[in-house]
């Protein structure tokens, strides 16, 4: 048993019922109404579109929504791939508690949910505080030398996820987006993005949180020697066995990012996808399930040279482009307010025949 197989066996990757298309005469028919040239409100009339096929209506809402953000840590950077050291996970941790991190302030700006999640984080958290525990070890191995985690580890963190999800969709969350903390992730993001879209390392492999020309080019050697153990490990394509390439080189976060996405596709939830990590999560959740990509509202074109790869294979077009690479779901934060301007004029805005004004003339 392969094991895309074993994971559907046991339910780790649930059904995703495509969107119906039945309502969308009627809700393109309503947003070329509106007292506007059709077409002028651009990106937003497709997220209006797309909000009204996964809901169902024509007065698409957003309720309740969330950001979670996934922390673990990576057996790579045992490799010099980031010049940070592995505490800065755990720190970072605590800071997001404490309410002093970008996301903080992004979520209390725009009164956004927000949960901080341990996946896997290797070193002891500092204070009081405690995020949720969806603890699956203390970091994964070095994926130069083997596997990034178990079979089993994979499962639970898939199950950890889509669980997370249920319970937005649960306390009637219909939005989410999904953020992540990881010293090494970036590397685990590249080889997810070469093995899963076929672009070349080098053209995948970023900064990450600051190297200088010597510690890229390492990075690259490195994360090459990666590509090769996995396709070796696979002995067949890697593409064709989008499990596998996470269990061999993801990160607990990736894995339970998506595992969430996931599940929250699969209760009608919208996913608010931020950049190059959540972009990784999601190449591995779209190879499961296709029709994931049906709840997705891409949020920003990150800096990472990989998101423009992810982008590509996915046909996405982001709703910012603000030149950022933070990550933490940050990128989402800032989307959401435009999804709910999306809302807004779908539900607040006259048409032509409401407001008494005359529409074009060859109408």
């Amino acid at each position: 048993m392969n094991i895309e197989t074993e994971l559907q066996t046991q339910h780790a990757v649930p059904e995703i019922p495509p969107v119906d298309p039945a309502l969308d005469e009627a809700l393109r028919h309503k947003i070329d109404t509106k007292t506007k040239p059709i077409g002028a409100l651009g990106l937003l009339e497709d997220v209006a579109l797309q909000l009204g096929r996964m809901q169902q209506t024509l007065a698409p809402t957003v309720r309740r929504p969330a950001i979670v953000v996934f922390a673990a840590d990576h057996g790579i950077t045992a490799e010099g791939v980031s010049p940070y050291p592995q505490e800065v996970t755990a720190q970072m941790v605590a800071n997001f508690l404490a309410g002093g991190a970008a996301i903080n302030a992004f979520a209390e700006a725009h009164d956004i949910a927000l949960t901080v999640v341990d996946a896997g984080v290797a070193c002891e958290i500092p204070g009081a505080s405690r995020p949720r525990d969806a603890r699956i070890g203390a970091g994964t191995a070095n994926m130069r030398i083997e596997s990034a985690m178990t079979g089993a580890e994979l499962r639970e963190a898939l199950r950890q996820g889509q669980l997370i999800a249920d319970e937005l969709a649960d306390a009637g969350t219909n939005l989410a987006g999904f953020g992540e903390m990881g010293i090494g992730n970036t590397s685990a993001a590249t080889v997810l993005t070469h093995l899963l879209t076929g672009t070349p390392v080098a053209a995948c492999t970023g900064r990450g949180t600051g190297l200088d020309d010597t510690g890229l080019a390492r990075k690259i050697d490195t994360l090459e020697d990666v590509a090769r153990r996995v396709r070796g490990a696979l002995d067949t394509e890697p593409c064709a066995s989008p499990a596998a390439v996470l269990r061999e080189c993801g990160g607990f976060e990736i894995a339970m990012m998506t595992g969430a996405m996931l599940g929250g596709a699969a209760r009608g939830v919208g996913i608010v996808v931020d950049g190059f990590i959540a972009g990784a999560a999601l190449l591995a959740a779209a190879a499961l399930r296709p029709a994931v990509l049906d709840y997705c509202i891409f949020a920003h074109r990150s800096e990472e040279p990989g998101h423009a790869a992810q982008l590509r294979h996915l046909g996405a077009r982001p709703l910012l482009d603000l030149n950022m690479r933070l990550g933490e779901g940050t990128g989402a934060a800032l989307a959401i307010p435009l999804v709910r301007s999306a809302t807004a004029f779908m539900n607040n805005m006259a048409s032509f025949e409401s407001a008494g004004v005359s529409d074009r003339a060859d109408d």
